[in-house]
């Protein structure tokens, strides 16, 4: 039931009066006469069924249910002012959430990073971020579940309101554990032969939109994990072999904890970025709230983009 007595006023009376140690000191600094204050601490008294003050000491002290409001309130009342902060910044353009999509492929240490620097402003812009593989990150961005998208490949056509920059292209290797039948090949090896072979594939997280999957063949065994460090730690296993970013796993094959296989062809994947709405020349016409200006701008840097592809 809403106490139309407890109010922040009422809260901010009860706080003076245990401070000054009586309501007559109370009322003096506030103004007041001190029946106006014993008035307003009886009526939340009377509204919240409890006593406040202890009436037989001489000095107003708190009783039990007293301290407690008073703890209480005083949080509540920090409360109402980071609101009323937040508010205030929201009107000047900041979003007041900002949901950031990233597939496994980008390093979420770099993410974490620039979550940092945005966070040292101390913008009243909550984040939010999640993780996503293949289709699964451009329909998070689609269906509106995230506001930009970090790590998706080209797709036939952009969905409509989206925007595109791309990052550079991400190399794959095919790796496999040194146990593996793969390891000993010493000459490009084909579809022909690794077709014979488990793969370990990561799966689409996709819920809507159609599932990928990438360098697996038709009819091939498959593992299928969740997760870009699960597939990692399948391939040491030797459960079976699969294409994985270098960087993710240059120091195992620096190591020697995983082969890296000479595949006809090699793989090289255009990787991106995609935010909702605005245009692509986001200096000459910004667009969006704040939030969305400061991660556009920063990943619009070269530096940026190097890092999140290859900062594992």
């Amino acid at each position: 039931m809403k106490s139309a007595a407890l109010t922040p006023e009422a809260i901010e009376t009860l706080i003076l009066v245990s401070q000054e140690g009586s309501f007559a000191a109370a009322a003096r600094k506030l103004g007041k006469v001190p029946s106006a204050l014993t008035y307003s601490m009886r009526q939340l008294e009377e509204e919240l069924d409890v006593l406040l003050f202890d009436r037989s000491s001489k000095h107003a002290q708190l009783t039990p249910a007293g301290k407690e409001l008073l703890a209480e309130g005083q949080r509540l009342l920090l409360e109402i002012d980071s609101i009323a902060n937040r508010v205030k910044r929201v009107a000047t353009g900041w979003e007041p959430e900002f949901t950031i999509a990233f597939d496994g492929i980008i390093s979420q240490k770099v993410i974490l990073e620039l979550v940092e620097q945005f966070l040292s402003s101390n913008p009243p812009t909550r984040l939010r971020i999640r993780h996503e593989i293949l289709s699964g990150t451009w329909e998070t961005l689609a269906r509106g579940e995230a506001d930009i998208a970090l790590g998706v490949t080209e797709p036939q056509s952009i969905p409509s309101g989206i925007q595109m920059e791309m990052m550079g292209d991400l190399e794959f290797v095919f790796a496999v554990s040194p146990s593996h039948p793969l390891a000993k090949e010493k000459v490009p090896i084909g579809n022909d032969v690794l077709i014979k072979y488990r793969a370990i594939a990561i799966a689409d997280s996709a819920r809507q939109f159609e599932p990928r999957t990438v360098g697996l063949l038709p009819g091939q065994d498959v593992l299928t994990v969740p997760t870009s460090a699960m597939k990692i730690q399948a391939l040491l296993a030797g459960l079976g072999g699969g294409y994985i970013p270098r960087a993710m796993v240059q120091s195992d094959l620096d190591s020697g904890k995983l082969v890296e296989i000479n595949i006809k062809g090699g793989r090289q994947i255009p990787i991106g970025y995609a935010w909702r709405g605005g245009r692509n020349n986001q200096k000459a016409n910004p667009v969006g709230g704040l939030a969305l200006q400061w991660w556009l701008a920063c990943l619009a840097k070269s530096s940026t983009q190097k890092a999140l592809l290859e900062g594992h």
